[in-house]
């Protein structure tokens, strides 16, 4: 295929003004568009839009980078991103860090590379120290585009954001299962050094204190979002025979980890413990499972934040942006114990 480097040399001119040609610029003279024109035509070119925008020194192409894209979450978020940036005839350069702060290093040094036009991210992680923190944030400057941050929180630095409602949903969560009557009452909790774990812990201890619950320490089982982290803390509370009334599992992949552990000590939710999750799983949906859960639409917060990109691409926006994802309770019985 043709490049533009080939039509600008078979048409006598330089590859900025094919660019201008390409991008409709009026700073180009009748005689050279007619001949970038002419060569266009005759070669059948179809430019991409890396070089529709060469002048601009940008790209029609937005840059993503989500911590887990096996995680049916984020695949959700991406799916609304790519919904909205088809309608807008806009591309998407999506990158799995794996929440690796390294690789998340590379993916915005590539993104610079690629001159996109705009950068949404679910950062890997809190960076704690000092200097990394100000190396990352000085990484997103450079990156000189509009920025939308999703779900995750980055510290020290203004930028438009899609968040979740998480501290309300851990007290929904926690408030449900106590009008279900459940007492004694446990948490797996999400990665603390992440504020979206700090804050759906909060809401669940908020719950319990304005219920007058005692907390007791020994339920509060610290997790990290992982199915596996999730399995070996749940069976190892279910081995010890002292078992809660019912527990919040702090996201689907937490759940996840609960339910292997309940199933395999061949106990029932809804029966033996009750439970509500943070974050719904479409395959329990499938199944017919009965379990209740606080759910977001993270399809839509992908939507959202591809719109806010393209609104500050196109309208330059200078006021911040902050939008919050409403959570929705879902009851399906396993909220109650001994049903």
């Amino acid at each position: 295929m043709i490049t533009i480097k080939e039509v600008a040399l078979l048409a006598g001119v330089s590859k900025s003004t094919v660019s201008r040609v390409l991008n409709k610029n009026d700073n180009v003279s009748k005689a050279a568009r007619e001949k970038v024109e002419k060569v266009i035509f005759e070669q059948n070119y179809s430019p991409s839009a890396f070089a529709v925008n060469l002048s601009k020194r940008k790209s029609s192409a937005i840059g993503a980078t989500i911590p887990e894209l096996d995680n049916s979450f984020f695949g959700e978020i991406m799916k609304g991103i790519s919904e909205v940036a088809e309608e807008r005839e806009f591309s998407v350069f999506c990158f799995d860090t794996s929440n690796s702060a390294h690789r998340e290093d590379r993916a915005l040094q590539m993104l610079k590379h690629q001159r996109v036009s705009g950068l949404i991210i679910t950062p890997t992680s809190e960076r704690t120290e000092e200097e990394d923190a100000r190396r990352f944030r000085d990484s997103l400057n450079n990156l000189g585009v509009p920025i939308v941050v999703v779900d995750r929180h980055i510290d020290g630095i203004a930028l438009d954001g899609v968040y979740y409602e998480n501290e309300k949903s851990g007290y929904v969560a926690t408030s449900e299962l106590i009008k279900a009557g459940n007492r004694k009452l446990a948490i797996i909790t999400g990665d603390v050094q992440l504020r979206i774990a700090r804050d759906r812990f909060q809401g669940f201890k908020q719950a319990v204190a304005d219920a007058g619950l005692e907390l007791d320490e020994k339920f509060i089982l610290k997790g990290d979002f992982s199915i596996d982290t999730a399995y070996r803390l749940t069976k190892e509370m279910l081995e010890s025979g002292d078992i809660p009334d019912g527990i919040v599992t702090s996201n689907n992949r937490t759940s996840m980890g609960f339910l292997k552990a309940v199933r395999e000590k061949g106990l029932k939710i809804g029966k033996d413990i009750a439970v509500i999750g943070i974050d719904s799983i479409d395959i329990l949906d499938i199944l017919d499972y009965k379990f209740s859960c606080v759910a977001r639409d993270s399809c839509e917060m992908g939507r959202v934040a591809m719109r806010l990109i393209l609104d500050r691409i196109e309208n330059g926006t200078s006021q911040q942006i902050v939008h919050h994802v409403p959570c929705e309770l879902i009851l399906k019985g396993s909220e109650r114990k001994g049903n």
